[in-house]
């Protein structure tokens, strides 16, 4: 039992308590500390909060799990800055590897040597003439390569590819090293001889190479490094936003040792390679797995990439590049019909979709299928929604589409991403409140590892969101708000609002515990709290 708490139930009905009891794998009372007090037997753990929050666990509703865990394992570009940083970085790893056919780094930022000089394979072979390197935005939409990785990966010359992904070419005809999106980025992230499988996922496919025993073992461990990560931060409810059938396997196989220490859903990643017949596939994984903790039922669809590279796709041109508006990685007709044979299936869609363009596009499949087929609970989503054209804000509510946002992502400067953008255009970004005042369902979360995964860094950059550009409207949303985004909405979309997202009689135990109490904490200072105790399913997962 924990008393002496603030307890935060998420339940409108009966919002406040200050003592909850747990038995097993469920909250079985929720009340006074008299009240919980009452119930104690000789066995019973007491906790007492001295007035830190507690609250419902925390729902991540999107992350890349299994990428995350293996970026705890590369050069760490997004803790480097300027050249001579990310020199020592990238000698200290080839030094501490010397059998690693390929040297990756991830999470740099498009400034890492300096704002106006972008990276390329000259810069990367004066940091590694000899040996292949890549350097993965922190975004996983561009990767830049020296010329010993292009060159082994058949790339040095260009290559012609479908449209939204490009090997960038300079007057010589030569790839300068940047490598925009997956398919241009894959051939050299080919080349590794270990880990690899844990990207596979973003392209829907399975492990080309039937894995090993050793191989699975390395891929749980890998995925274990995530699950204790999102544990220490208060996170008992994952929807991965990557997936295909042997990474559900492989957390089968963690669920079976008892070390699934999150709730998870892994969806289908449908490509626009893929013939719709592959959904079968999604299909069978739908119907496969489905227990509390480990379950599918939903396709993820890329539309477009980022507004960094040029990538998202857009209603009108980008300001700083003119008659450019980014390319549809599906064209109308295809997208149209994927969403709503999916719709048919009766699964979740999931559509990461950034430019106001591929905002709308995602809408209007949603629409198509909502027409095309029978009356259901859909609850499909959009991931990101950096920029939303106004014609399209009240869209979200009116077609009960789930707006899935991550308010870390949203700059402080306006050279930060929004380059292009325009002031005009603006208005519209990263929109959140106003998606929520129109009734919209919002759920928040982090997209780890391109950010840290804390959800109080992300409570905090919701509620202290300072406009890049003066003028702009208060997009800030209060403490209960966001908390609600992080909690009971992420249980919604995730359906398992009745099982999860809030503290009630017979609900599962998964809990928080703060290390302060939150509504006395000022929002700027959110984020330095920590979680001092997570409970999963009954089970401690995490103890400061």
């Amino acid at each position: 039992m924990f008393t002496n708490a603030s307890v935060l139930t998420m339940d409108p009905k009966a919002p406040r308590a200050t003592a909850v009891a747990v038995s097993g794998d469920r909250v079985t009372a929720v009340g006074t500390d008299a009240e919980i007090e009452a119930l104690a037997g000789p066995e019973t753990r007491r906790i007492d909060a001295k007035g830190r929050t507690l609250l419902p666990g925390f729902v991540e509703s999107h992350v890349h799990l299994f990428m995350g865990g293996y970026n705890e394992t590369v050069i760490r570009a997004d803790r480097v800055s300027g050249m001579e940083a990310l020199r020592a970085a990238v000698t200290d790893y080839a030094h501490a590897h010397p059998d690693h056919s390929l040297l990756l780094g991830q999470g740099a930022d498009y400034a890492i040597i300096a704002p106006d000089q972008p990276l390329d394979r000259h810069l990367l072979d004066a940091l590694c003439p000899d040996r292949p390197l890549a350097i993965m935005a922190y975004d996983f939409h561009t990767a830049w390569a020296n010329t010993a990785a292009l060159t082994a990966a058949g790339l040095l010359q260009g290559r012609d590819l479908p449209r939204g992904n490009a090997v960038v070419t300079g007057p010589d005809g030569k790839a300068t090293g940047e490598l925009q999106e997956k398919l241009a980025i894959l051939p050299v992230l080919e080349l590794r001889n270990v880990g690899g499988r844990e990207s596979l996922g973003m392209s829907g496919i399975e492990p080309p190479v039937p894995p090993t025993e050793k191989d699975r073992l390395e891929d749980r461990e890998t995925l274990k490094v995530g699950l204790r990560h999102a544990a220490r931060h208060g996170i008992t409810s994952m929807h991965n936003m990557d997936g295909n059938r042997y990474m559900l396997e492989v957390l089968r196989e963690i669920e079976e040792e008892g070390e699934l220490i999150s709730r998870l859903r892994v969806p289908f990643h449908l490509t626009p390679e893929m013939d719709l017949s592959e959904l079968d596939r999604a299909s069978a994984m739908t119907r496969d797995f489905t227990s509390d903790t480990l379950c599918s039922g939903v396709v993820k669809i890329f539309l477009d990439g980022v507004i960094a590279s040029g990538t998202a796709a857009m209603i009108d041109p980008y300001t700083n590049r003119p008659g450019h508006r980014g390319d549809m990685l599906f064209t109308r007709e295809d997208f149209i019909a994927a969403a709503v044979e999916i719709d048919r299936r009766g699964m979740q869609i999931a559509i990461h979709a950034i430019g106001d363009a591929a905002v709308r596009l995602a809408l209007d499949g949603y629409e198509a299928a909502a027409k095309a087929n029978a009356p259901r609970d859909r609850r499909h989503r959009v991931e990101h929604i950096e920029m939303l054209h106004p014609d399209d804000l009240a869209r979200f509510a009116e077609l009960g589409v789930v707006a899935s946002m991550q308010p870390p992502h949203a700059p402080v400067r306006e050279d930060e991403t929004t380059v292009g953008i325009g002031p005009d255009r603006a208005r519209y970004a990263y929109a959140w409140r106003d998606i929520a005042e129109t009734g919209a369902t919002l759920a928040f979360s982090s997209d780890w590892p391109i950010v840290p995964i804390s959800p109080l860094a992300g409570i905090q950059a919701a509620m202290t969101r300072r406009n890049w550009v003066e003028g702009l409207p208060d997009q800030r949303l209060d403490l209960h708000a966001v908390l609600a985004a992080y909690t009971r909405n992420g249980a919604y979309v995730g359906y398992s609002e009745g099982m999860t997202g809030t503290l009630r009689t017979g609900m599962k135990a998964d809990l928080a515990l703060l290390s302060g109490d939150i509504e006395k904490t000022a929002a700027d200072r959110i984020g330095e709290m920590e979680v001092d105790l997570t409970l999963f399913d009954g089970r401690i997962t995490h103890q400061r």
